[in-house]
């Protein structure tokens, strides 16, 4: 049953863990290399490899980063690390999320928080991440897009400067961070006329994800999900959508179609975890990207960004001292 451990109800002596999954953009090239020198962690990823057909431990060792920019590569690859990492992060765990209080993934990140929550078994996360990779390759391939981040400026002018390029918020990263997504033309005329003190930064990724350009992924997805098992999840699980807390595994796989759509709503997803009471926040491999976003919207959370297997114990206790009363 999910833990009760609300600081909202009143007890100031409760700690609170959020593990998060990462979203396409995090993946460096050879980032599981100190990974796959655990047996069980190359037996694990051998495993999913098999499910979606890919050699993820070539792509997450030897590829460069031009390879694993690819939206069906980067995706199902970073899923499998989300899995492979959290279960020897929690060896014990049935479903690797361990003594997570709150679970959430940033964008394809989300697939990962499944099944780490058990609302997905693995094996149906990775089907789903490669259906969807594939599908939003396909829908990229139509023609040239991308997505560029806004560092900075006033939020007003920020929007305001998106819609006049043409271009869709694809995600709301919190205070100071607003993706826009679009066709490359679209980009270049925002980077040319570019909010007052922001920054427009180009991101590693092939596509306008969650924006009408991915509509024939979105569709694909739908008609596999009708195949796909789900369970309640065995602690709270954030949706991107809007920042809820989803109970049943069924809402939560609808959103996660929906998703590839919409905008990613992190900065709700942060404000469910400021209201829960978070205290504590790691991130799985590859690491820092929301610890980043973290570090600017939740004042005061301790952050782990965990990288490499010889900070495994260190993220345990990381783990132990926020997920218990003190």
């Amino acid at each position: 049953m999910p833990r009760t451990n609300y600081r909202r109800l009143g007890r100031q002596d409760v700690s609170v863990l959020v593990i998060a999954a990462p979203g396409q953009g995090a993946q460096t090239p050879g980032f599981l290399s100190d990974w796959l020198k655990i047996d069980s962690f190359a037996d694990r990823l051998t495993w999913l490899s098999a499910v979606v057909g890919l050699d993820l431990a070539h792509f997450g060792t030897e590829a460069d980063a031009e390879t694993i920019r690819d939206t069906a590569i980067a995706q199902p690859l970073l899923v499998a690390s989300a899995l492979a990492v959290a279960h020897e992060l929690f060896p014990q765990s049935a479903h690797a999320c361990g003594s997570a209080d709150i679970v959430a993934g940033h964008s394809v990140g989300e697939i990962g928080a499944a099944a780490l929550t058990g609302a997905i078994n693995p094996e149906a996360a990775m089907v789903f991440v490669r259906e969807r990779g594939q599908g939003m390759a396909a829908a990229s391939a139509v023609q040239p897009t991308g997505m560029s981040a806004i560092v900075g400026g006033k939020p007003d002018e920020v929007l305001a400067a998106v819609d006049a390029a043409g271009l869709t918020p694809a995600n709301f990263n919190g205070s100071g961070q607003v993706v826009a997504a679009g066709t490359l033309p679209q980009l270049q005329a925002l980077a040319d006329n570019a909010p007052a003190r922001a920054r427009v930064i180009p991101l590693s990724v092939a596509g306008a994800f969650h924006t009408v350009h991915m509509a024939p992924a979105s569709a694909r997805l739908e008609v596999l999900a009708r195949s796909i098992d789900t369970q309640a999840p065995t602690t709270r699980l954030l949706s991107n959508r809007d920042g809820a807390v989803v109970d049943s595994g069924a809402d939560y796989l609808d959103r996660m179609v929906a998703q590839v759509t919409h905008p990613v709503r992190w900065d709700l997803c942060m404000e469910t975890m400021a209201t829960l009471g978070v205290t504590g926040l790691l991130e799985l491999a590859p690491a820092g990207t929301l610890t980043g976003i973290a570090k600017r919207n939740l004042k005061g959370v301790e952050l782990f960004n965990l990288n490499t297997p010889d900070q495994l114990d260190d993220a345990r206790e990381f783990c132990a001292r926020h997920s218990e009363a003190k």
